[in-house]
């Protein structure tokens, strides 16, 4: 199901899946992390891994990604995030860039659009509700994901 079809709340059962998610990259392209923090009820899960030669914009996506894909069955998720570009491009830029097949309004091939297409694909699968989170601001939930997706990029470089 595509991220612009919706679940309905009496489609999935159970409290919600809370996620946070961040990237990191050491120069911009250059090596780099993404991490992710899940809690559900009183469990909470890290996710992180790395790329040696990427970009910021990249490992954000990739984030959400790895959240969404990583649960096993259709889920309330409450998705956190401190890119701009990752929930702006969910919740408004994609569907366009659908009807445009995968063009910008300028024409031009989207960047990043195999990621983009994953991260559709994997939303679609669930109801998500996207946030935005100022990053580096204190927040525990954005920092550990920060932290996660910091040693992505370390480990990356090894």
């Amino acid at each position: 199901m595509p991220a612009d079809a919706s679940l309905s709340p009496d489609d999935i059962d159970g409290p919600a899946v809370v996620v946070y998610t961040d990237g990191a990259c050491h120069g911009n392209p250059g090596p780099g992390g993404w991490g992710v923090l899940m809690a559900y009820g009183e469990h909470e899960r890290e996710l992180y891994g790395g790329e040696p030669a990427t970009t910021n914009n990249r490992m954000e996506l990739m984030a959400a990604i790895q959240a969404l894909e990583t649960l096993n069955r259709p889920s309330r998720v409450e998705l956190y995030t401190d890119s701009s570009y990752v929930r702006n491009g969910i919740l408004s830029w994609v569907a366009k860039w659908k009807s445009n097949g995968w063009r910008t309004a300028s024409k031009q091939p989207v960047k990043n659009e195999d990621l983009w297409r994953r991260l559709d694909d994997a939303a679609g699968r669930h109801q998500v509700s996207w946030h935005w989170v100022k990053g580096h601001a204190g927040d525990p939930g954005n920092e550990r994901a920060d932290e996660l997706a910091g040693r992505g990029a370390r480990e990356a470089t090894s």
